[in-house]
């Protein structure tokens, strides 16, 4: 072990969502140390970008956060290819059952989505059952090994239905495992829209803070909708200056190659077979659509608006606006393989806003 484990071989405890402090992540902070970070089943680099930030995105500058990511991981090949080409450093590309703790650098945060498909209403659902969704075990390791001041995980809403028995939910065994660790637990479920993503995104999103340490667990205050300041952003608020520029060399990923050509079936309701709405958030960009993501909603016939014919499906870079990365992140690959990326990422701009609540949480509690 690399730290005595002393402090932590007492178990945990839940903090309850009443006693869940919220803060507001928008004011600028003044900070002296950077903490350095663990980013696991990294996929693209979604939430690694939002907790680096120093990006830009709706005309909004997101400044710079204090972490330095320092290990990132992810099992897809492309994946990685996609984060090293937007990153200033490597992404280890191999199962994470296969890396080995002493490979792993101490760090002070660990923060990760571990995989959600076996949890999703949109899947099969076979939850803790299947091996996928058993993965944040790994993410247990390593911040048994590591013994992190804090860590941070993200899934899907389903997450806290996916029942292990009748009075047990998938959430209920997770959080405990953790807590097992000697972490004080909390979770929390967000709406991405909330935090000016244009679009309806739920997620369940998991904090600890070590045992030895005492305070409150933060989280960040929605700054749109009915608690924030502004209304949800649009759909086409988000992209409609892009419709007219397929194919333009100055846009990333908006070409004639780079937007579905997947057919759609009139009067059928089923995936991606309709148009997002202009004045709403996209719905959820979904990672497992086989090639039929939804459709612009300016695709319309002037003679025939119901005729599906004259339908274009949204583009790779449509769909990472409404994920809220910014225009200067390149998808170098195909798009069938690039909307997989973005659907299964951590948008920025929700990770923007918990690396800053969390920032909060970590100076405000004390080392007992």
């Amino acid at each position: 072990m690399k730290k005595s484990h002393e402090i932590h071989k007492n178990q945990g405890k839940l903090i309850s969502t009443e006693n869940i402090k919220l803060v507001d992540t928008m004011k600028p902070i003044n900070y002296a140390k950077k903490f350095k970070v663990i980013s696991l089943f990294s996929g693209c680099g979604g939430m690694d970008l939002g907790f680096k930030g120093g990006f830009e995105i709706f005309k909004q500058h997101y400044e710079h956060n204090p972490y330095e990511i320092i290990f990132s991981n992810d099992i897809s090949d492309k994946a990685c290819r996609t984060y090293e080409s937007n990153f200033c450093h490597s992404s280890v590309c191999a199962d994470i059952k296969d890396i080995k703790n002493e490979d792993i650098p101490n760090a002070d945060i660990v923060i990760g989505g571990f995989p959600c498909q076996d949890f999703s209403h949109a899947g099969k659902r076979k939850g803790l059952s299947a091996e996928r969704g058993r993965l944040y075990l790994e993410m247990k390791r390593v911040i048994d090994y590591i013994k992190p001041i804090a860590f941070v995980a993200e899934n899907v809403d389903g997450i806290r239905t996916n029942s292990k028995g009748k009075d047990t939910t998938a959430l209920d065994i997770i959080l405990k495992d953790f807590m097992d660790s000697g972490y004080q637990v909390a979770y929390k479920v967000l709406n991405t829209a909330d935090y000016g993503v244009p679009q309806t995104r739920i997620r369940v999103i998991i904090m600890g803070i070590r045992n030895d340490y005492v305070g409150d667990i933060m989280y960040p205050k929605p700054v749109r909708g009915n608690e924030g300041l502004f209304e949800w952003m649009t759909s086409k608020e988000a992209i409609d200056d892009l419709w007219d520029k397929i194919d333009s060399k100055e846009v990333f990923n908006h070409s004639s190659k780079d937007y579905s050509k997947a057919k759609f079936y009139p009067g059928k309701k089923m995936q991606g077979n309709y148009k997002i709405l202009a004045d709403r958030p996209s719905i959820t960009i979904r990672a497992e659509h086989h090639g039929n993501i939804e459709a612009h909603y300016r695709s319309y016939n002037n003679e025939d608006p119901e005729d599906m014919g004259y339908w274009r499906r949204l583009s790779v870079r449509e769909c990472a606006r409404l994920q809220s990365f910014p225009d200067d992140f390149n998808f170098p690959f195909s798009a069938s393989e690039a909307y997989k990326q973005i659907g299964n990422a951590v948008p920025p701009i929700l990770g923007w806003h918990i690396a800053r609540a969390l920032y909060h949480t970590l100076t405000k509690n004390k080392k007992s």
